[in-house]
């Protein structure tokens, strides 16, 4: 069983997702004052690799009973919100489609790029930080939650908060609307 654990925690998949996780992590809690623009065009460029490297996980399965550690703690968590939600503002919440309660509500369900952004970091800093003490019974039970975390909750936040973030970044905003839209306009009158 340990050569076959080893196998999965130590393939190059896994790496792969371990090494953009920790970039992630990272980032995040390495960032000082940035600008708007400059965070969404890091997360629009890291979030669909996390994506991308997560899916390619090898399937594994428990082989502990015991819960894995929580490493995120309350107050690290809103500290992470918080640099996020001040950068983004006004334009940190979206309104989600994806939910399971939209299909019984009246009205938007708002969500907050900055919680769905911390949420992921959540799940990801609590994997990787058992990954890296490396013991593999360890590093194996903690990849599967993170895995199953990310088919049931945080991959679906993922895409979500990319399209919110691509929003910000591709949008465009009415004050600098220029000469351009007037031509524009005028063709559409055209037809």
């Amino acid at each position: 069983m340990s050569d076959q654990l080893k196998e999965i925690v130590y393939s190059k998949d896994s790496i792969e997702f371990v090494t953009v996780a920790v970039q992630y992590c990272a980032f995040l809690e390495n960032m000082e004052e940035i600008a708007e623009s400059e965070l969404t065009d890091k997360l629009t460029k890291i979030l669909p690799l996390l994506y991308l490297k997560a899916s390619l996980v090898p399937e594994t399965e428990m082989v502990g009973d015991e819960d894995q550690e929580i490493s995120v703690t309350e107050d690290i968590y809103n500290y992470i919100n918080s640099k996020l939600y001040n950068v983004f503002l006004a334009k940190d919440t979206y309104l989600e489609v994806f939910l399971q309660d939209m299909k019984y509500s009246e009205t938007p369900i708002a969500a907050s790029i900055s919680e769905d952004l911390t949420d992921i970091y959540q799940d990801l800093k609590n994997f990787i930080t058992i990954f890296e003490r490396g013991i593999t019974e360890d590093m194996n039970d903690s990849m599967y939650v993170c895995m199953e975390n990310f088919k049931a909750y945080w991959g679906q936040k993922l895409v979500n908060v990319l399209r919110a973030l691509h929003s910000v970044k591709y949008s465009v905003d009415p004050d600098e609307v220029g000469s351009e839209d007037a031509e524009t306009t005028d063709v559409d009158e055209l037809w």
